[in-house]
């Protein structure tokens, strides 16, 4: 028989699908909030939830493991079904109480195309071998642009295709390839143990859901060099940053061959942003860096605070600027002025190129 809390975590999960939120939070002196169109709204007509309600409500979604895990590390993310629906749900401690924090995993299977992101990302999809990262802030879509390329690779391609996640977020539906999903703590130990295992797997595309530390880094991109296509997100704002933060997770003495490494095996960064459109919903602003002669030798000759000007003076190869993405989204009347201004990391540049 299920308990009050189970059927309020049915009623919550259920109102976030109807209204097509992206997130459910759940936290002790607060109603529950949802995220729609990047706004959070709260359900004003329910109760604030007491530390009481919001341990119940995590103990109704958690394995006894799950909880047992949660209780040694005071955090913890894993995937939950409901109704055909998927979430990714991390729980965490909070002024000693239980939060929650739900992530809704759309479900529709979506390419590149639909998803608003540039033609120019399919050349990835094309590749046999080096490194791709898909970076940005916290959810502005990584996770569904990484689905949207293996699945351009799986319908097209006749591949193994290994992904390394947690938790496991899109279910992937074999086509051409053979997919392979396996989840931390689930189906591995540790990233880095899993990637290094893959090396016996014969894959051909590897996806590691997040780059945690230098281990993982370095296996990753041994990987590429060695004849795999691996594809990578990062929590970083940019390009450039997203080369600085790899090679500054390293020792100084091993700065140098790390360089070396990343300038020969890499294939392209894709720092995004989702941004609010004028007509409702979101719409993605990309900063496009392809790896050319000039990008390799600029990160192997550790001039890396150039990359900028050479993203934005190489249009003509595919490259594209944050601020020239977000200049084209304003002209095509697709976002604001206002919420361009917000997203770019250089506004007084944005406002000469949109003027």
């Amino acid at each position: 028989m299920e308990n009050k809390y189970q059927e309020e975590l049915k009623s919550l999960l259920s109102v976030t699908i109807k209204e097509q939120a992206s997130d459910l939070h759940i936290t002790e002196g607060h109603p529950p909030f949802l995220r729609i169109s990047r706004k959070l709204v709260p359900l004003v007509k329910h109760a604030d939830f007491i530390a009481q309600d919001t341990e119940g409500l995590a103990q109704a979604i958690m394995t006894q493991e799950q909880w047992q895990r949660y209780s040694e590390q005071k955090e913890i993310d894993f995937s939950y079904v409901f109704e055909g629906n998927r979430f990714r749900v991390n729980v965490y401690s909070q002024e000693k109480n239980v939060a929650l924090a739900l992530r809704l995993i759309p479900s529709a299977e979506k390419t590149l195309d639909e998803l608003n992101l540039p033609p120019i990302l399919k050349k990835f999809t094309q590749a046999t071998q080096g490194f791709v990262l898909v970076t940005g802030p916290s959810s502005q879509g990584k996770s569904t642009t990484l689905a949207a390329i293996i699945n351009e690779i799986n319908h097209s391609r006749s591949e193994h295709i290994i992904t390394i996640e947690d938790p496991v977020e899109y279910i992937f539906k074999d086509d051409r390839s053979i997919i392979d999903q396996r989840e931390l703590y689930t189906d591995t130990l540790s990233f880095p143990k899993a990637l290094r295992a893959t090396f016996r797997q014969d894959p051909d595309v590897i996806m590691v859901g997040e780059m945690r530390d230098p281990e993982t880094i370095a296996t990753a991109i041994t990987a590429a060099e060695t004849g795999h296509l691996v594809f990578a997100t990062l929590h970083t704002n940019s390009a450039a940053q997203s080369v600085h933060r790899i090679v500054d997770s390293f020792p100084a003495s091993q700065q140098g061959q790390i360089r070396a490494q990343l300038s020969g095996s890499l294939l392209g960064i894709v720092s995004q942003r989702l941004v609010p459109r004028i007509k409702g919903g979101v719409i993605p602003a990309c900063e496009i860096m392809l790896s050319t002669p000039a990008v390799a030798n600029l990160i192997r000759d550790n001039k890396i605070h150039e990359l900028p000007l050479v993203i934005e003076t190489s249009n003509e190869v595919g490259m594209v600027s944050l601020n020239r993405s977000l200049a084209d989204l304003v002209k095509r009347k697709e976002i604001s002025i206002e919420n361009a201004l917000s997203y770019s990391t250089n506004p007084v540049e944005l406002r000469m190129i949109v003027k």
